[in-house]
């Protein structure tokens, strides 16, 4: 399995059939560079239609209703495109990677698609950046502000949460602050809001100019000094690159290799791209105990297959259902800290799920989302769906009908798993019992997609 895969399995969401002809014999250096030149030039994220938000008391309950309607549909056209733009061969693979990286880091529950959206140009827009602009352009973040209610945080009275999760979840993690720190910080704070059309706000007449005490430090602190005082701390540095190389190495933290990371990080300023480069050029990220140890998560996954299989899926309900299914639905994390990963992707159910999954899309057997979803149509959800998709099977056929046939089925094999499957892949053959050579091509790669090892990035 080569180092080509596992590099954009990483820094992206893999190759379609048409990439990996193109680029799995390419050196890792050109990869790399080009992951990041293509990373700049940052595709537009299209804005829905601002929604005004009268206030309640306002509004009959029909009024309600539709406006909670209107912000449904408008969330869940964002989530799709999202989706759609992380599994186009066309779009800046790391720069749609990293923005799903600092989507969980900076869980948030979007009620909206304008905010959602709004949400996610932001992070756009810093994802390879600087950390601070990142922070800061999160922290006046609307989607964020009404998430952690500091829209309710004012002069003598203060709310605490944006200024807790700012430390404890987005910085530095616990015991590096005390809970006088957290009310001083939620003090300077007090007056960043939004506005009923989603813009930020500075409300003066909110804001607490009194003089506060954050980490020993007197002074009349706001909130960017508080930024600029949490970024001060090379704990903040360290938190941040242990969370980096966890989602992108290993979960099995190598201390050395993170404090190595995180000084550099810590000295460049927190710029991102220079961390993130870092890793990918080092000869220990390619490593064996490196590759194939990582479980895919939801979005992983679905975008993966996509990718191989040129998926066009007819609207955006099975994108939608199908993040519900497995678990991860974008704009919607369980909680603040987002969601846990790793491991805890797979229990039993959730397994079976995702092991039919292909054939369930590809091969239109029925799907059934009872695992993780809760969906409002139970009868339909006891008798299964059909997700059937358009799928582009030549790309995956030519790849691969030139070889000789002896080789057909380990190049498939190559390009679908990251780690050698433990099953005589010669198994694999006698469940492709097709005689047709291109449909026998897309039998092989079910059954491949099917296994355990197809879970693994």
């Amino acid at each position: 399995m080569t180092p080509i895969n596992h590099l954009y399995w990483r820094a992206g969401f893999g190759l379609s059939p048409e990439e990996w002809q193109e680029k799995k014999n390419w050196p890792i250096e050109k990869a790399v560079n080009q992951l990041f030149t293509l990373a700049k030039t940052n595709s537009t994220f299209d804005l829905p239609e601002r929604v005004v938000q009268r206030r309640l008391n306002e509004l009959s309950r029909e009024e309600r209703e539709a406006l909670r309607e209107q912000q449904r549909q408008q969330l869940a056209r964002v989530n799709a495109d999202w989706v759609r733009r992380m599994a186009d061969p066309k779009s800046p693979a790391l720069l749609e990677r990293m923005s799903l990286f600092w989507h969980g880091h900076f869980a948030c529950r979007s009620r909206g698609g304008y905010l959602a959206a709004q949400q996610i140009i932001t992070i756009r827009r810093h994802a390879l950046g600087n950390f601070r602009d990142l922070l800061l352009g999160l922290a006046r973040d609307p989607a964020m502000i009404r998430y952690l209610n500091n829209q309710q945080n004012r002069k003598q009275q203060a709310n605490e949460n944006f200024a807790r999760e700012l430390m404890e979840l987005f910085t530095l993690g616990r015991d590096h602050y005390t809970e006088q720190d957290v009310k001083e910080a939620a003090r300077a704070f007090t007056g960043w809001s939004s506005n009923l059309t989603g813009d930020f706000v500075f409300r003066r007449p909110w804001h607490d100019y009194g003089p506060k005490s954050f980490f020993g430090k007197k002074g009349n602190w706001n909130g960017e000094d508080i930024i600029d005082m949490i970024l001060e701390k090379e704990a903040c540095a360290n938190f941040i690159t242990r969370k980096v190389y966890r989602y992108f190495v290993n979960q099995r933290v190598d201390e050395h290799r993170v404090q190595r990371l995180a000084k550099t990080f810590y000295q460049s300023n927190y710029d991102i791209a220079e961390l993130m480069r870092a890793i990918f050029t080092s000869p220990w990220f390619y490593a064996p105990e490196n590759r194939g140890t990582k479980v895919k998560a939801p979005v992983e996954l679905l975008v993966g297959m996509i990718k191989n299989f040129g998926l066009e899926f007819e609207n955006d309900t099975p994108i939608l259902f199908l993040q519900r299914a497995l678990g991860q639905q974008l704009f919607n994390p369980p909680n603040v800290a987002g969601w846990p990963g790793g491991k805890n992707w797979i229990d039993n159910a959730s397994l079976m799920l995702r092991l039919n999954l292909p054939l369930g899309i590809v091969g239109a057997a029925p799907f059934n989302f009872r695992a993780k979803a809760d969906l409002e149509d139970r009868q339909e959800n006891k008798q299964g769906r059909r997700l059937q998709a358009k799928a582009n099977t030549q790309s995956l056929y030519q790849m691969i009908f030139r070889l000789p046939e002896a080789k057909k089925l380990p190049a498939l094999a190559a390009y679908l798993l990251l780690v050698k499957p433990q099953m005589n892949t010669g198994l694999i053959k006698a469940f492709s019992p097709s005689q047709n050579p291109q449909e026998q091509v897309i039998q092989q790669a079910l059954r491949l997609m099917s296994l355990p090892e197809y879970q693994l990035c």
